[in-house]
Parts: C-alpha cells; structure tokens; sequence
C-alpha cells in the first residue's frame, strides 16, 4: 500500500527540524512540511480554510472550538511552542503605570484579546499580581502595522468584554508613543520601545520572574499544539500515531544536538549556560510531550479562558487529546 500524502503547516522550529529536513519519516505517511514564516498566517489558513491535513494551532482557538463544539480538528499533545509572555508586556512611565496593579483603569492594547499569548499573561496579572482585568479596557489591533493581527477565525465570546478594535489607521506601537493607550501586550514588543525611553517593560527583570513563576507553579505556558483534521484521521486513523512518534522522534534528535557543545549549532554565544540553566531549572527537558506531563497546564489555560469570557466552563484534557504513548516526552 502506498505511503499517505500529509501537507503538514508548521514554523520550522528546532524541535521539528528533522522532521523538516526528512531525517525523521513518519511511517507510512510522506510528509510534506510546508514551513510557514509566522504561525499566524498558519492559524489563518487552517482555522479558516482547513487548508492542511495537520498543522500547528493556537492553543487557545482550538479550544475555543471544542467549547464551542465546532471543531474540525483533533488534537495531539505535542506543543511546538511554548513561552514564558512575563516580557511581553510594555508600559507607558507617563500612564503612571509602575507596577501590574496600575494597569487598573487603563487602555491596553492587545493584537488579539483571544490569542492563547494574552490569556497567559492575563491569567497571570489577575493571580499572581491581583490585577481587576474587569477594570481594564482592551484595543485590539497589530502591534507594529496598521489593521488587524491576521485574518482570524475566532469563535465569539460567551461574556461581555469591553474590547475596542484599532481603526485609527495606527498600530498599537504608534498609539502607545502618542499616549493614545497605556501599554501593549502580547506576542510581539512595541517598536516604539526601541526610541521612546517613557515606555518600558513592565518586568524589567522578566527573566528571573519568569524562573521565579515556573519554579514556585511548574508551568511553562504552551501557545501551540498540533492538530489533524477531523475527516483525515477519520479516514486514517493511523496518521496520529504515525504523527506522533516522528515528532517526539524529531524532538529527541533536536535535544541531542543542542548539547553536543563541542562547536555552537546556535547564535548563543554562553549556549552551554543556557543549556546548564535549562537543566538546573526544567530538570532537562523543557518541552515535555504527552498529556499527563502537561495536564496541569492545560487545565491552568483552559480555567484562565473561562474566567476571561472565551468559553464557558473547563474542558476536561483528556476530551482535548487524543490518546497517545504516555512515556513518549
């Protein structure tokens, strides 16, 4: 029997780098790895026109879409991304704002108030900083070009949120130098970060309050998960199992690459503290796979999504992953 042609989307990250380049197959799959420069436009064409057989997804759209049961995907609990979002968060000095609690009252502008970015680091603000989120009124818009983040399609709301979409021509980055807005949050820095000494980093230090986060709660925020359509792995069922074998394969190589020291594979010149930090602090691996490794997490997101008005009540994790080799990280 032949092989099964897969278009599979995906940003070509480390972790997924040999499955890119063929060094990893999937078995009886012939993958065609169609590198996308930015998840977005990913996001876009799969949520939208379901153009691939499997892709990554923000992971909060997708859950977005089980809630909402309109959902043409199942998913794998393999997350391509993952990030800490503590430094993505920049604050006009001039609004007053000085610490999370003065983001109160004020406007913050967002790429996209859904985006699984600004959940986490909403979540975070309202447990970790006590910040009243109900106080807060949202732009939504691109950071750093005019229009929207993207041509998403989101599901709507389930709860009232006082949400502005940016149509003054502006990016967010241009509002919050003028004074327009109080700060900007999300998956990208405001370029006027660069030339503006007002506007600042909320957490200067991000770094170490980033440690001090995953350290005293054990999440590592994931942003992307994979998901297969619906009629495909109904058809082949095979195909994600098959799927993600070769991932959790592609991963293994990618971490035995990065710790061969010998010569530096990445522009990191201090590489091997990075790695010996990693260590110290994940305990070797970062990016675990599987569903009982990242159960916490899931949930964490998914209570976060409901407190902020984008599904109505949790979803159990084992409802949004397929079952798959528990041992596999």
């Amino acid at each position: 029997m032949p092989n099964l042609t897969i278009n599979f989307a995906c940003e070509i990250y480390d972790r997924v780098m040999p499955l890119y380049s063929g060094e990893v197959k999937p078995e009886g799959i012939d993958l065609n790895f169609i590198a996308l420069g930015r998840a977005r436009h990913i996001f876009d064409r799969m949520a939208g026109k379901l153009e691939f057989e499997a892709s990554e997804l923000s992971a909060s759209e997708y859950i977005s879409r089980v809630a909402a049961d309109q959902c043409p995907f199942v998913a794998l609990p393999v997350f391509p991304s993952r990030m800490f979002r503590h430094s993505f968060i920049a604050v006009s000095r001039k609004a007053g704002i000085r610490e999370p609690k003065d983001l109160e009252g004020k406007r913050v502008g967002v790429a996209l108030y859904t985006m699984t970015a600004a959940v986490w680091i909403r979540g975070h603000l309202q447990h970790d900083f006590g910040v009243d989120l109900k106080s807060i009124r949202w732009v939504q818009g691109a950071v750093n070009s005019s229009g929207s983040h993207g041509t998403p399609a989101v599901m709507p709301l389930v709860a009232d949120v006082p949400i502005e979409v940016n149509a003054s021509g502006k990016s967010l980055s241009q509002l919050l130098d003028e004074g327009e807005i109080d700060a900007v949050m999300g998956t990208n820095m405001p370029e006027c970060l660069a030339h503006n000494p007002d506007i600042q980093r909320l957490f200067p230090n991000f770094r170490q309050v980033e440690t001090d986060y995953y350290e005293r709660a054990r999440i590592f925020p994931i942003m992307h998960v994979v998901v297969i359509r619906r009629d495909v792995y109904e058809s082949h069922p095979f195909v994600a199992e098959s799927l993600y074998t070769a991932l959790c394969q592609s991963k293994r190589v990618a971490i035995n690459r990065m710790r061969s020291l010998g010569s530096l594979r990445y522009m990191l010149p201090w590489m091997i503290d990075e790695v010996e930090e990693m260590d110290r602090v994940f305990g070797g691996d970062p990016w675990a796979y599987g569903l009982e490794a990242n159960r916490a997490t899931i949930e964490t997101l998914g209570s976060y999504m409901v407190e902020q008005g984008i599904i109505a009540a949790p979803i159990p994790a084992d409802r949004l992953f397929l079952s798959t080799d528990p041992n596999c990280t």
